[in-house]
């Protein structure tokens, strides 16, 4: 199924995006700008955009061939959704590692309000949003460099939007180690930062202002452990202080904090260790 417009916006890249396109002059629109993000380079093709949903896809990834079918099918069925999302095979340095969805990565469907504070549970990177309350809500927070789907889709759900899943994998997710997703500690940083900015909303139930809380403490947790292995592994100055800091902290699993005791007072030990584990990158995928 032929999409309605093909919109490329570059985002002050040094490349020759225009000659690259130009074979199919006339089939895309190419907005060029200067460097803002990719929060910015969205928002702008987003208002560009004619059709009534707006299908993102990032640098990296693929759409398999039925995707845009599927989604605009399951909005004819469901025309109370304003953002639909589908599985996706995740794809590390070419290899297939799994779908998107597990036991452990599920899609919210009854208590999206509860769910999307627990989580960012609409896939990486591939859904089609609504054009209108996308923009109603004022798009992706362009003061973010990461984690701005998260963010955006707090402020859609709890103004009442919507989301919608097709149980079928229908793109690749791309990882590579080089790739902007794989810099776990400023995806970390983003995370906090999004339940933070949430914190701030004045229209969360009790129960909701609890789910908060405990998910902004899991995703501080998980920044200070990804700070302390990051100052492990490249043998920073602050490495110790880091794991001495998470030992003294009650918050963290007796587990934890015994390593991370070790790791204060053997730092070397715990680097050469740490470098020959598998490491975690976006969506789960470990390495």
């Amino acid at each position: 199924m032929p999409p309605i417009e093909i919109i490329v916006c570059d985002d002050g890249s040094t490349d020759d995006l225009s000659g690259a396109l130009a074979p199919y002059r006339g089939r895309v629109a190419l907005i060029q700008k200067g460097n803002g993000g990719e929060a910015s380079a969205k928002n702008a093709a987003a208002r560009m955009a004619s059709g009534d949903f707006i299908a993102i896809l990032d640098a990296d990834d693929v759409y398999l061939p039925e995707r845009l079918e599927a989604l605009a099918e399951l909005s004819v069925r469901r025309p109370d959704l304003d953002v639909l999302t589908a599985d996706c095979l995740v794809v590390f340095n070419g290899r297939f590692v799994r779908n998107c969805y597990t036991d452990h990565y599920r899609f919210e469907v009854d208590d999206q309000r509860h769910g999307i504070l627990e989580r960012n549970f609409i896939g990486p990177g591939h859904m089609a949003v609504r054009r209108e309350p996308f923009l109603a809500v004022g798009g992706f927070d362009e003061s973010f460099r990461w984690a701005t789907d998260w963010d955006c889709w707090i402020r859609m759900i709890f103004a009442g939007s919507r989301v919608g899943m097709v149980n079928q994998p229908l793109a690749e997710y791309r990882i590579r180690e080089t790739s902007l997703a794989s810099n776990r500690t400023h995806q970390f940083e983003g995370y906090v930062a999004v339940l933070e900015k949430a914190t701030l909303r004045t229209d969360l139930s009790s129960q909701e202002q609890a789910v908060l809380r405990r998910s902004l403490v899991a995703q501080r947790r998980r920044l200070s452990l990804q700070r302390a292995e990051t100052a492990l592994v490249e043998n920073r100055p602050e490495a110790r202080r880091l794991a001495l800091e998470i030992a003294l902290k009650n918050g963290f699993p007796p587990g934890v904090r015994v390593k991370a005791a070790i790791a204060a007072a053997l730092p070397g030990v715990a680097r050469r260790r740490l470098a020959t584990r598998s490491r975690e990158l976006a969506g789960g995928v470990r390495t």
